[in-house]
């Protein structure tokens, strides 16, 4: 299976942190949080990686390379000085992902979820990874009944980041920028969606605060 890591959007909560500096490329721990992302999937059998790039994606090119030093083949899908958002981002990156389906992953997370758990989800639509709703995302996303997505639910979960998806969904007449959260919505209408609940170590590094307050955890650990 093949994993993407999205990696090309700006971060522009960061502020003065991603001025000069792509939010994959920010450290915590010593490594980029794409690093780290490259290294858990690694250890967990994963070595196939497509990278979207656009902002100040020469720096993401130039750190990792084509992924040899690690043992890994990494390609970029580059959206040059435009973001294409996460939707059309896929999009664009289908021809290197090919026609079999994909772990997704987001770039700006942090988590010891199990990879190597989603290796064998042949999901016909998308198989999203929910967690428990983050202080700052207190509404969720989705709810969650017998191993499925529910746009309408009385509990609802907020969506990782992380999930295996069909390039079959991805159909001819979509192009250009579009936001992947819509379609996401219309497969779960079509019963195309399954999901399942994580419990572990999740962190949406999104500001600056969070960023600061994950370094802090994980050099107590």
């Amino acid at each position: 299976m093949k994993v993407m890591i999205l990696a090309a959007g700006r971060g522009e909560r960061m502020g003065r942190l991603t001025k000069n500096c792509p939010k994959p490329l920010l450290k915590v721990a010593g490594r980029s949080l794409i690093e780290h992302h490259i290294l858990a999937l690694k250890q967990q059998g994963f070595d196939d990686f497509v990278i979207n790039i656009a902002y100040l994606g020469d720096q993401i090119k130039a750190l990792l390379g084509s992924g040899e030093r690690w043992g890994v083949r990494i390609e970029y899908s580059d959206e040059g000085g435009q973001a294409l958002e996460t939707g059309g981002g896929i999009l664009n990156a289908l021809p290197l992902l090919g026609e079999q389906p994909f772990l997704l992953v987001n770039a700006d997370v942090w988590t010891d979820f199990p990879y190597a758990s989603l290796k064998k989800q042949a999901a016909k639509g998308v198989h999203l990874v929910l967690v428990k709703n983050p202080p700052h995302h207190k509404e969720g996303d989705f709810g969650l009944l017998n191993g499925k997505a529910q746009l309408e639910a009385s509990e609802r979960y907020t969506y990782s980041g992380i999930g295996v998806f069909n390039a079959a969904i991805f159909t001819p007449q979509m192009e250009g920028a579009f936001p992947l959260a819509p379609l996401i919505r219309q497969l779960i209408a079509h019963d195309q969606v399954s999901a399942q609940l994580y419990q572990g170590e999740w962190v949406d590094v999104g500001t600056p605060e969070r960023l600061a307050s994950l370094q802090l955890k994980l050099q107590s650990a």
